[in-house]
């Protein structure tokens, strides 16, 4: 018999709902907040509220669009953190009732595993990675690399230490003038400008942890010193400041990974998370994985940004399992694996 899950996804700024059958995915939406354009970076209190006014005609869809009855689902997933406790709460709140109402099972499931697992997707690839590999989870509010030895045996063995990727991205993005979130236009004009024009300094963190606050402030006083003395500067040399950038984050990157790779013995690396669709990071991932000898695993552009349908994926999985949640859960901030 054929399992139906209903995931849905709230801890940031987007509604999402999505329904899989058995690993593949009947539908999945997403409502985006364009609001928090204007105020250049997320707004908690008006993502809150624009969950709720999201949630229910976005969960109907996703049911609708799947072609079954909301009788047919077996259990609903539904994330319990990390993210906005304010958007948390919208999500877990909603699941919990339909829970109660349908009177089948609920499921919480962790932001960060979900981002890796979302490989596990059918449509996501036709090569899965195998366990154990090293997960790489990039995204606005999140920078770590994991040891996952199997789907919820995951051990966080290196991370940032102030600013996430994905937030530098857009902090410096914001420096440059770019609209929020930034992150995609440094993508695009780096690739029209030369990497190599300009040199930013990498902040030096032992481990496998990383900082980006360093880089952040080195890069604003390059800016001010560079605007001092020809205010027009970004008129000309926008793309190649843009490129220059990308390539230290993702040097950066690159060197923590390798690092990983050689402490670990492991040589399979799964990406997740919104920025895991930065080209430059795929490039240069790919194209050294002969040379040293790894390979990388890049989830689909859909799965990449905060979605339902790996949350319903892990939901699946930890259905089979008989892993349910209990109704006095509450959301967390901060939760952990």
């Amino acid at each position: 018999m054929s399992t139906y899950i209903l995931g849905i996804e709230s801890s940031c700024d987007d509604t999402s709902a999505s329904v899989i059958c058995d690993g593949k995915v009947l539908s999945n939406l997403i409502a985006n907040q364009e609001i928090h354009k204007s105020f250049g970076g997320v707004v908690p209190e008006l993502a809150s509220r624009a969950h709720q006014q999201n949630i229910i005609p976005v969960v109907n869809q996703a049911i609708s669009n799947a072609n079954i009855d909301k009788n047919q689902l077996n259990a609903i997933a539904y994330t319990r953190g990390p993210g906005l406790l304010g958007s948390l709460l919208v999500g877990s709140s909603f699941s919990k009732s339909l829970s109660i109402g349908l009177n089948i099972p609920l499921i919480e499931v962790n932001h960060m595993q979900a981002h890796l697992l979302a490989h596990f997707i059918e449509d996501c690839g036709e090569k899965k990675p195998e366990f154990p590999f090293i997960g790489v989870t990039i995204s606005g509010g999140h920078t770590q690399i994991v040891l996952v030895n199997d789907y919820f045996d995951m051990k966080i063995i290196g991370q940032t230490l102030d600013d996430a990727i994905g937030e530098t991205f857009d902090k410096c993005g914001k420096m440059l003038g770019l609209p929020y979130p930034a992150g995609p236009h440094i993508d695009k004009k780096s690739k029209l400008g030369d990497y190599s024009k300009y040199v930013f300094t990498k902040p030096k963190v032992d481990g496998l942890n990383f900082s980006f606050s360093g880089l952040k402030t080195g890069f604003m006083r390059f800016l001010e010193k560079e605007k001092s003395s020809n205010k027009d500067f970004l008129t000309s040399e926008l793309d190649n400041v843009c490129s220059s950038f990308q390539n230290t984050i993702v040097e950066i990157l690159f060197e923590k990974v390798m690092l990983a790779i050689k402490q670990t013995g492991i040589n399979r690396v799964v990406f997740g998370g919104g920025v895991s669709c930065n080209s430059g990071i795929i490039n240069k991932f790919k194209a050294n994985e002969k040379t040293k000898n790894y390979l990388s695993f890049f989830p689909k552009f859909e799965y990449t940004t905060d979605n339902a349908a790996m949350i319903a994926m892990v939901g699946y999985l930890k259905y089979i399992r008989k892993d349910f949640s209990s109704l006095d859960k509450g959301a967390e901030a901060r939760y952990k694996f």
